[in-house]
Formats: C-alpha cells, structure tokens, sequence
C-alpha cells in the first residue's frame, strides 16, 4: 500500500463566524496543497465554533446547524477541495429533517462527501443528541475512522473502532485548559494568551503543564500504541469563546511516538507521511492477535448498573 501523507491543523475558530472559520480552512488547504500534503484535518467544530454552544437554546442552535450534505457550510468545504485536489475533515453541528442535533464531522474530497461522525458522546448542551455508530470509510487504499474528543475517553471506542479495521483514526478535540477532578487540571488565563508576544515562556508553561499538554501526554499515545494505529489529533489554539485552548495538534504512529506536533501559537498544521508497514511493526498488532475474547467477552459487554448515568451524561 502507497505511503499517504496527511495534516493536522490547529487555528483560533471565532464563534458561531461560519465565513471567518471557513477562510481560514481555505488558507491553510492551500498551503498544504502546495506541500503536496494530500488530507487535512482540522478541530472537533472547526466550521461553527465550539464553547459558545453550552449556552444556546434550541431555536438558537437550529440556526446554527445544518443538514449534511446539503448545508452551505459543507458544500464550501467542498469547493475548498475541489479547488486544491485535498482531502479536508472538518466539524460543525448537524441537524437533521426531524431538528435533531448532532455534533458532526465529515470527510469530504472534490467529489463531495466522504464520510460523516456524530459524537457518540456530547454533552456541551442538552439538546445535542447522541450518534449510534463508528464511521469507517477508505482514503486512498487506507481504512480510516473518527472519533470526536471524549469519544476518545473512552477507550473500548478506539479498539472498536481497530476490530472494525481502522488503521488511521481521526481525533478531533476543543479540549485541555477546563477545571476537572484530576490533580493539576484548570483553565489558563485568557490575559497569558494577550500578552503572549511579550511573555511566551509563561504561556507555554501553563500549556504544557497538567492543565494541558502533560494529561494529554498520559493517555492519547497509549491509544495509538496499544491499538497499532496512526492517530490524528486536531485541537483549537487560542480563545474558543472564553475559554482558552492550547493546540498542539500533532501525528502519532503505531508505536506510540509522535511524528509531528504544532509547538506555536500560530494558525498552523503539521504533516507526516503514514508507512502502512508500521502497523504490522507496532506491537499492538501482536497484542490484538494474542486476545482471548471469550474470557472477557461477556464482561466488556457487561450493561452499565441501573441506578447510574452514563458518565458523559452526568457532564450535562
């Protein structure tokens, strides 16, 4: 199989400014065109804007949404395509003809759509529904998949996902930088990125640190390693409404290891070229051979205890 080359974006979306995101889309696609990079992928709601979703009501939000493929939103992502012969993964909120909503993603070429996602597990506002299926689909030769931010969590999605074939898994994130229950997590202050040219190395500390970069370092690599698969992480930088977002969108191959990461504060991308030889390397594919199904089939699939809630949805 044909190495394939690919990107991953990062840039600071404003809110609910379809016509700014898109242009931005539109400006980095032509630049990795010009490198020969050949699929671009960018952040979990790059086309609509992220945060400023929690606080719509649902007239709000069905003015915000629209059908795919048939949304002008999507039918510029394809012209973005067409216009530079690229490969582009973008997200936006989706409504369908009944006015549910979904938080989307979609793969499109110069021929039109190539795949959609719906979040399996949104929880930013309560009148997103939940998507009910993995997503795999073929670019260039290569079995491809997404799963959409706190999909990703969720670890058992990703070795779904692997069973089902995937060999390159798009990751696209608005994460990092929010209060949590783990030791370390927090936002960053919002007054670090508007003096981020006269003080960068405050900035990147708090980036980089247990707020940001250093959790995500604990688990997205494992993901990777552990299932022998490409990962493409996408990630906002800069203010995503009010809060603010650290980047560092970056390429992980099966072993675990990072190929490229964007380290600036820049709208940017970086690229890798994916060896379909490496996953057979990975020791992820001998982990996934050497299983032993039957001993733990009936647990995996175990139902979650009545008197629970779904974890995501307690995030609502």
């Amino acid at each position: 199989m044909n190495p394939i080359k690919i990107a991953t974006a990062q840039f600071e979306n404003k809110s609910g400014d379809k016509a700014y995101n898109l242009s931005v889309i539109d400006e980095l696609a032509r630049k990795a065109a010009l490198e020969g990079i050949e699929v671009l992928s960018f952040h979990e709601c790059s086309i609509t804007g992220y945060t400023f979703a929690s606080k719509l009501n649902k007239e709000e939000f069905l003015t915000v949404a629209e059908s795919i493929p048939d949304g002008e939103s999507i039918q510029s992502l394809i012209r973005i395509a067409k216009k530079y012969k690229i490969i582009l993964l973008a997200g936006l909120f989706e409504k369908d003809k009944d006015d549910h909503i979904y938080k989307a993603y979609v793969c499109v070429d110069e021929n039109g759509l190539i795949a959609k996602y719906r979040k399996l597990s949104p929880f930013i506002n309560k009148y997103i529904s939940a998507g009910n299926e993995y997503c795999i689909f073929d670019l260039k030769g290569w079995k491809c998949s997404i799963l959409i931010c706190y999909d990703n969590n969720i670890f058992e999605n990703v070795r779904a996902t692997k069973l089902l074939g995937a060999e390159i898994i798009f990751m696209p994130h608005v994460t990092m930088c929010t209060p949590s229950t783990r030791p370390g997590a927090g936002f960053v202050d919002p007054a670090l990125w508007h003096n981020r040219h006269n003080d960068p190395m405050t900035l990147i500390n708090e980036f980089d640190s247990l707020k940001g970069r250093a959790w995500l370092m604990k688990w997205l690599p494992s993901r990777a390693y552990d299932n022998a698969v490409y990962v493409i992480f996408s990630n906002p930088i800069g203010m995503d409404d009010d809060q603010l977002k650290n980047g560092c969108s970056m390429i992980i191959d099966p072993f675990g290891d990072i190929m490229a990461e964007c380290r600036t504060f820049d709208d940017a991308y970086v690229s890798a070229e994916l060896i379909h030889a490496n996953i057979e390397k990975a020791g992820g594919t001998r982990y996934l051979n050497a299983r032993r199904p039957e001993l733990y089939r009936d647990i995996i699939g175990k139902e979650h205890d009545t008197v629970l809630k779904v974890a995501w949805m307690s995030l609502m």
